[in-house]
């Protein structure tokens, strides 16, 4: 079976690099918030072109601790509505809600996934004061349309780039397009760690302060709690396993790129949309998904082949209990999420296990 994934053969690649970087921070007998999280939210922070990173405990988190951050801060209060795309993982609309605030979904461009100036702006109201754009599958979502709609209503932009570690336009990576952007290092993900991690990125000071004393119980000075705040920080250990693999990044990003490129250039099947990627620098392939109207058949003849898949997500956030009755429908995600399917994609896949997933997706009848 070819794997989806590979997350182990992944990591074997760094295994004495990751080795001695655990045994360095059991060494140093400082396990919380040293200068292994000091020195990879530095090098985060160069890599995405920010001034500031913050290293939290997951993705999840980071997100809400900016909306948080943003309300200890007086630019958001409860009802406030924020615009994020519908078809996105609940992850991303969990973090708006549970900040109080109210998640309005957009409709992606159909062709990317992602969302565009086009679909947010109907959607803006007098009650609305952010958009939340999520770089889904790790392409890059319409960075500068959205900066420039955001910009005009005086609304805050924030990234989720849970998929996007690298993904860049003109010389500028995912993290530095918004006022700020939560990061999930969860293992699977381009840049992941041994476990759970996150971050923040922005060029706001006062935001990157807020945010590190949220994530510290609300306090910034040890047993001086101005803020009602949550425990919420990135370890040591997985730090110093994120500065190993923070390395490697754009190596493992090229491997991901060569693994589309023989995707788009070989498979050709009627029975099988694949993926618009209108330019390499802006998708760093976090996932490869295509499109098929008879995905479930396509997924067990794929399986009959051989071939792992995976779909991203089979049931939209609308649809999950948790939310039913807050949103109304949106009928092109709720298509897409039937339609799509998630090929393997990882950086050690080799030639002959590529090959062999296109001639496998070529023979669906």
């Amino acid at each position: 079976m070819i794997p989806f994934l590979g997350l182990k053969d992944i990591n074997a690649k760094y295994r004495e690099e990751l080795l001695e970087a655990a045994a360095a921070v059991i060494d140093t007998g400082w396990y919380i918030r040293g200068q292994s999280v000091a020195r990879f939210e530095e090098a985060f922070a160069s890599y995405c072109g920010v001034k500031h990173c913050t290293g939290v405990g997951n993705g999840l988190d980071a997100l809400t601790l900016i909306f948080k951050a943003y309300m200890a801060l007086g630019k958001l209060a409860v009802g406030d509505e924020v615009i994020v795309p519908a078809n996105t993982y609940i992850a991303s609309i969990l973090a708006i809600t549970e900040c109080g605030l109210k998640a309005v979904l957009a409709e992606p461009v159909e062709q990317s996934f992602n969302l565009a100036a086009e679909q947010a702006k109907p959607l803006i109201t007098d009650r609305t004061r952010a958009i939340l754009m999520v770089h889904l599958y790790g392409q890059l979502a319409d960075v500068s349309g959205l900066r420039a709609l955001a910009d005009f209503h005086g609304l805050l932009l924030v990234e989720d780039c849970a998929q996007a570690h690298g993904a860049s336009l003109r010389g500028r990576r995912a993290g530095s397009f918004g006022d700020a952007a939560g990061f999930s290092f969860y293992p699977g993900k381009n840049l992941g760690a041994l476990g759970d991690a996150g971050a923040v990125t922005t060029d706001d000071l006062q935001l990157a302060e807020r945010v590190r004393a949220l994530g510290n119980y609300g306090s910034a000075k040890k047993y001086e709690n101005e803020l009602k705040g949550v425990n919420s920080r990135l370890d040591e250990i997985q730090a110093a396993f994120l500065a190993v693999k923070l390395k490697y990044l754009d190596r493992e990003t090229e491997a991901r790129r060569n693994v589309a490129r023989q995707y788009l250039n070989g498979i050709r099947n009627p029975l099988v949309s694949l993926p618009a990627v209108p330019s390499f620098e802006q998708h760093v392939f976090h996932l490869f998904v295509v499109r098929s109207p008879e995905r479930a058949r396509l997924q067990v003849h794929l399986e009959q082949q051989g071939v792992e898949t995976m779909v991203h997500y089979p049931v939209p956030p609308y649809h999950q209990k948790a939310y039913l009755g807050t949103f109304p429908e949106c009928p092109l995600s709720t298509v897409l999420h039937q339609q799509v399917l998630s090929l393997p994609m990882s950086p050690v896949m080799c030639g002959a296990d590529i090959d062999r997933v296109i001639s496998a997706v070529n023979a669906f009848r």
